[in-house]
């Protein structure tokens, strides 16, 4: 598989989307297209394998599903991992000979997206740092009193720091790092050290992505029930994503139904609870 021009200055032009506010925005660019299962359904149309590119973006969400941006503090950045690492990775396997959905393929594309989400951080504080320019100038705009400049700010000068470490980044890494993933295929045999350390490294990193999740949802022991029934019908009855989504889908009603019923309980009855208390100190009082 190789990437042309034309095809890497489209994800190019995907990683810019992914986070300039005057085009897709936060809602839709950063957390909906920007994401690496959203990313694989791109990167599998564009590339012309829709199967290899939906799997590598399934394997590389499980890494990063629980990746937020605290403050702007990001420890690896999800653009780069969904339009340089997918289609890097689906060159890889492509390469190698593995199929889409194997775990092999999986574990290799979950390599690929640490390692360029890792160069996405750089290019995500080069833009940030950027933008400080374009800051300084509206901040003159509002000291003179010129408002309507301030659009500029927002919608114009941003282009620039994106078309410079967001487009030109991962046009130029889709093309030639296409060409680099080929020219490895044989310097890196499938039984070297090298690819099973991928391999090993790719099949424990959704791990990571799941326990940072897990430690965000997980206050008391008791929360870990209904994770570890999921995973045991998917491992005991091979149930697939959608099945799993289902039973989640009740445990999630169950636990409303029981949080609305513990709260109408703790509700005190009007014209009731200020006589029963009167009634209890009375009783204590005796």
């Amino acid at each position: 598989m190789a990437i042309s021009w034309f095809q890497a200055a489209i994800l190019g032009l995907f990683a810019c989307l992914c986070s300039n506010s005057c085009m897709a925005g936060q809602a839709v660019g950063n957390y909906t297209i920007g994401r690496p299962l959203v990313g694989g359904l791109v990167c599998g149309l564009l590339l012309g394998n829709l199967k290899l590119g939906i799997a590598c973006g399934v394997a590389m969400q499980l890494v990063y599903i629980a990746l937020v941006t605290p403050g702007g503090t990001v420890s690896a950045d999800v653009r780069a991992i969904s339009y340089i690492g997918i289609p890097l990775a689906m060159v890889a396997i492509t390469s190698k000979g593995l199929a889409p959905t194997g775990s092999s393929a999986a574990d290799l594309a979950k390599s690929v997206g640490t390692l360029v989400g890792t160069i996405g951080t750089v290019l995500f504080y080069a833009v940030a740092t950027l933008n400080l320019v374009w800051q300084s100038f509206g901040w003159k705009d509002v000291q003179n009193g010129k408002l309507g400049k301030l659009y500029s700010v927002n919608f114009g000068w941003p282009w620039i720091s994106h078309a410079i470490f967001s487009f030109i980044p991962t046009m130029l890494l889709t093309y030639y790092g296409s060409t680099a993933v080929t020219a490895l295929r044989n310097a890196l045999p499938m039984d070297g050290i090298a690819m099973k350390t991928l391999f090993t490294v790719g099949g424990m990193l959704p791990c990571v992505g799941i326990a940072i999740l897990l430690r965000q949802i997980v206050s008391k022991p008791v929360d870990f029930i209904p994770f570890f029934v999921g995973f045991t019908l998917a491992a005991s009855l091979h149930l697939n994503l959608v099945s799993v989504t289902v039973v989640s889908l009740l445990f999630a009603v169950i636990f409303y139904e029981v949080e609305m019923a513990k709260g109408s309980s703790n509700t005190p009855t009007p014209g009731m609870s200020t006589a029963g208390g009167d009634d209890d100190d009375d009783e204590e009082d005796i």
